[in-house]
């Protein structure tokens, strides 16, 4: 493992945290809010990230904030392909491939262009019904990302 990667959480510390992240249910309205807690924070720290918010295959939120570029949004929408397809954060995957030393490609045949393995996509997983979407950023390093997304889950009632 690079040293890049050795401040990261294990595969069991990041599964925990999503089971802890579980949420009462995801409206629209809740989408929305979602959405605007995460820009709000991003603003207060003036970061370059693009933000979206996907349920059930449908856009519900999105924004990019100063210094974010449609390359960031390209990066958002892969890495919430990941956690469509596994259930699962990105970052999750990411720390997956790293540990067995393989691309996202090289283990589940899935096209770089269509899939990234990169910290910042966070599954939004609904009690008694399962990951019904996923809320991500894109602009800082993918730990970064990560963690950003994960603070503004933890403020969400449960």
């Amino acid at each position: 493992m690079t040293a890049d990667h050795e401040s990261w959480p294990t595969l069991d510390e990041l599964l925990r945290e999503e089971a802890e992240l579980e949420l009462a249910g995801l409206s629209e309205t809740d989408a929305y809010e979602l959405g605007q807690l995460a820009v709000a924070a991003a603003r207060d720290q003036r970061l370059p990230v693009s933000v979206g918010v996907w349920r059930a295959g449908r856009q519900l939120f999105h924004c990019g904030l100063p210094g974010s570029t449609a390359d960031n949004d390209g990066w958002l929408r892969r890495k919430g392909r990941v956690v469509m397809r596994f259930e699962h954060s990105s970052l999750y995957l990411a720390r997956l491939c790293q540990d067995k030393q393989v691309t996202l490609t090289e283990r589940f045949g899935l096209p770089a262009s269509r899939y990234a393995a990169a910290g910042g996509a966070v599954p939004l997983r609904v009690r008694g019904t399962g990951v019904v979407g996923w809320v991500g950023v894109s602009g800082l390093p993918q730990l970064e990302d990560h963690r950003f997304v994960v603070d503004i889950l933890r403020r969400l009632p449960r």
